[in-house]
């Protein structure tokens, strides 16, 4: 295994990478896949144990994995996490000879806020302002190709999650920015597959999230799989005892996902 270190944006928040060795041995997989890991937080914090459990679990799956200690608290506002997220993923690409990644084959993952942010990994390259406030210009250049949204923040409507929404907005009042962040109504026939999975019971992010992504994903007819669980609350990260939600019957979603992700991509790991 290889790991790096990078700096990203303007912030310098700090990208690791957990690469896999190409081998002689095994030709066909001198190139994979790669997932981007946003841990949660509110925008206040990002979560160790929505990070670290989780790198390992992708990894295992054949995964190149990178997590992504994206900017919070103050310096979350003028779209400072999603420039970076997008300067990640078109960095990983520049990279993708270099480091084996397949480079139409970057995933993002992300875990209550970091969901929020995983999401805007695949619509904001379609969102006028963030583009013109972040000066991209190509937006195929930064979309992922696929995301897993788990227990998402997803709208800064009516089922918002405050403290995140609030922590983006800082001070400003544009209206137009707080619809930027309402990503069930960025959703375009450009955004990727994508995997999402909830508690009911969820106190913290209301289920309803979930629902209007996966309500805003079918009307434009992107293929995407939503998995409601009954119970677990709220951060409930690889649901184990390691991350202290140790709870059997919702760990299936890291299966499940995967499962969903090699089809999506085409993946025998």
């Amino acid at each position: 295994m290889k790991t790096i270190t990078e700096k990203i944006g303007k912030n310098e928040v700090l990208l690791t990478g957990y690469l896999h060795d190409p081998h002689y041995s095994m030709p066909d997989y001198d190139k994979r896949p790669a997932i981007v890991i946003l841990g949660g937080g509110g925008y206040e914090f990002v979560s160790f144990r929505e990070k670290e459990p989780v790198a390992g679990s992708f990894y295992m799956k054949g995964y190149h994995v990178f997590t992504l200690m994206y900017s919070v608290e103050e310096k979350a506002q003028d779209m400072q996490p999603m420039i970076e997220l997008a300067q990640t993923i078109k960095f990983l690409r520049e990279k993708s000879e270099e480091w084996g990644i397949l480079p139409d084959k970057i995933a993002t993952i992300g875990f209550s806020a970091g969901g929020h942010l995983a999401a805007c990994g695949g619509v904001m390259p379609d969102n006028a302002l963030f583009m013109e406030r972040s000066g991209f210009s190509n937006a195929d250049e930064i979309r992922a190709n696929a995301m897993i949204l788990s227990y998402p923040v997803i709208t800064s409507g009516e089922f918002a999650h405050k403290g995140s929404i609030d922590r983006l907005m800082g001070d400003a009042t544009d209206e137009k920015l707080r619809e930027a962040f309402s990503l069930e109504k960025n959703v375009t026939e450009k955004t990727p597959p994508t995997f999402l999975w909830h508690a009911a019971d969820d106190t913290c992010v209301k289920v309803e999230n979930s629902i209007l992504m996966a309500s805003a994903l079918s009307a434009n007819k992107i293929p995407f799989e939503l998995h409601i669980f009954n119970e677990g609350g709220h951060g409930m990260s690889m649901c184990t005892a390691e991350v202290g939600h140790d709870k059997q019957h919702l760990r299936h979603w890291f299966e499940l996902c995967t499962e969903w992700l090699n089809s999506t991509f085409d993946f025998r790991s």
